[in-house]
């Protein structure tokens, strides 16, 4: 019943000290007597004013009596948690579920490697998706099976929380010239037991937390293996545009090579043809090492080794989408399904619980008892003497009365308050700019694709005819060409950063870690000496 109490003492503190109310509480003095614990409130038993009672109560408190210790057996049995046949991955499934619409799994056994090992050679037999390469990195990546392992332990850790305390048994035996003397005692921890059921609350909240901690695990890798694919990809594509060019620009260098020999064209032209080539062939092997080192980026968190490296990629990124997201439920989404923010409030709840139980043993902290005999033989007559007796251990409050462990808690407690008001403010806050960055590039990559890439296919045809009919010289055929290609290469990042940004969104909402800043947004580092020419 203490514990019970001091429970609804937690609950009271803590709704007086929400974020959105005055925390005048807190300066509260914490020798004062919590509400509901004064002898005047607790129940009065047998013997305490027999005289108006009637025999039917009389009976009745004698019955619950009787039946207290069975009570209290089963309400400790009650908290006693066992292990979950998945070791809790049910709640990580339904997150990945719900916001990715993938499976996960965590390998304990050889069935269940062979069963991802198949998923994952199924998905590598083909060019790989955005979403095949979430799908795998999700099966094969080993820091995430090392999250779900920590997952397992989290649930050891909370059984082992909500178990029964042991009984510490201890037998002595003393033979001296005249007697033997043997003592024994079997004792246990009172207040452990005591306290168990809001211990055991306590780490079930705990492991709710870790779940969702693996939860957001998975969604950060996911996100990663998202935006590794999408950089992949583009680096691939800038390659495949630069390497057409050089092909063409190769072409025009070893035909202007030619002419020269014949006269027909002066050095001047020679040369301009020959360092376009020339500059295109360095900006590629730039490209390639860039689409390489990134390829490499996407292994890792794929966790591919072996064969499994020769998977294929496509040459070019997906397609925008017709229609955008609309930011009305945007913030809305992020601060209701963000699992940071449900592992704060979680943390929260256990904290609140723990003060609780902190003000409920602050004056009695250590209360051991339990039963001791002792026998003594006489050597000579053989008369023994058996003593029984009960033994009980607490530690008094002299000189601390709990008031440090109580400050410690409190201070605890409005550090996570604090903490998740401003990790509220910047959930909302990075759900809209997110959205921001997202709805913007989606504008950019649009505005390359439908205006600037036709009316840049336009000028190069009308560059061709002009130069066809001699009424241009090759400096304006290759100023084009130049323009054109960092053109495409700028419309290719757009796509890439729309894509990336997408990736950036959804992890606003549900969760899953910002993108590096250095590497979303930023032109591939060839596009500015193309344009730059010379």
């Amino acid at each position: 019943m203490f514990a019970h109490i001091r429970a609804e003492d937690a609950s009271a503190w803590r709704r007086a000290n929400t974020p959105r109310r005055r925390l005048a509480g807190v300066a509260a003095s914490p020798d004062a007597a919590p509400r509901g614990c004064t002898f005047a409130s607790l129940p009065r038993l047998a013997g305490a004013d027999r005289s108006g009672r009637s025999a039917r109560e009389q009976s009745s408190t004698r019955r619950l009596l009787v039946r207290s210790p069975a009570i209290l057996a089963c309400a400790l049995v009650a908290a006693c948690q066992t292990f979950s046949p998945d070791a809790g991955m049910d709640v990580v499934a339904g997150v990945a579920g719900a916001a990715m619409n993938k499976d996960v799994i965590a390998i304990r056994s050889e069935a269940d490697a062979q069963a991802a090992r198949a998923v994952v050679g199924k998905l590598l037999g083909r060019a790989l998706t955005a979403d095949a390469a979430v799908q795998v990195a999700l099966l094969n990546n080993r820091g995430l099976q090392a999250s779900y392992n920590q997952l397992a332990f989290a649930e050891a850790e909370m059984v082992g929380e909500t178990r029964l305390p042991n009984p510490s048994i201890s037998l002595r035996r003393i033979s001296g010239s005249a007697e033997i003397e043997i003592e024994r005692r079997i004792v246990a921890d009172v207040l452990a037991l005591a306290t168990l059921p809001a211990r055991s609350e306590i780490a079930l909240l705990r492991f709710r937390q870790a779940q969702l901690a693996a939860a957001l695990a998975t969604l950060r890798v996911a996100a990663d293996a998202r935006r590794a694919y999408y950089r992949t990809v583009a680096a691939r594509e800038v390659a495949g545009v630069l390497a057409q060019a050089h092909s063409s620009a190769q072409t025009a260098s070893e035909l202007a090579r030619r002419l020269g020999e014949t006269g027909a064209m002066n050095k001047l032209d020679q040369a301009r043809e020959q360092v376009f080539a020339a500059e295109i062939a360095g900006q590629l092997a730039a490209v390639r090492q860039r689409a390489d080192n990134e390829r490499e980026a996407l292994i890792r968190i794929l966790g591919l080794s072996g064969d499994d490296l020769a998977f294929k990629l496509p040459d070019a990124l997906p397609a925008l989408p017709r229609r955008v997201r609309t930011r009305t439920v945007i913030e809305t989404d992020a601060v209701h399904r963000r699992v940071d923010l449900q592992i704060a409030r979680l943390g929260l709840d256990a904290l609140a619980k723990s003060f609780g139980l902190t003000q409920a043993t602050r004056f009695i902290n250590v209360l051991d008892a339990g039963y001791a005999d002792k026998i003594i033989q006489d050597k000579q007559t053989g008369e023994r003497i058996h003593d029984r007796g009960f033994e009980v251990e607490l530690q008094v409050p002299l000189f601390d009365f709990g008031e440090v462990r109580v400050r410690e808690a409190e201070a605890q407690y409005m550090r996570a308050v604090n903490r998740l008001a401003e990790l509220a403010v910047n959930v909302r806050s990075q759900a809209r700019q997110a959205y921001k960055v997202y709805r913007s590039s989606y504008d950019i990559a649009s505005h390359y694709e439908r205006r600037v890439m036709p009316l840049r296919k336009t000028i190069s045809d009308e560059t061709q005819l002009r130069y066809g009919a001699m009424q241009i010289d090759e400096f304006a055929l290759l100023a084009e060409a130049r323009q054109r290609i960092a053109s495409t290469i700028t419309a290719v990042d757009a796509r890439r950063d729309f894509w990336l940004a997408t990736t950036d969104l959804m992890a606003a909402v549900v969760g899953g870690g910002a993108a590096d800043s250095t590497a979303q947004g930023s032109r591939s580092a060839p596009v500015e000496a193309v344009a730059a020419g010379h």
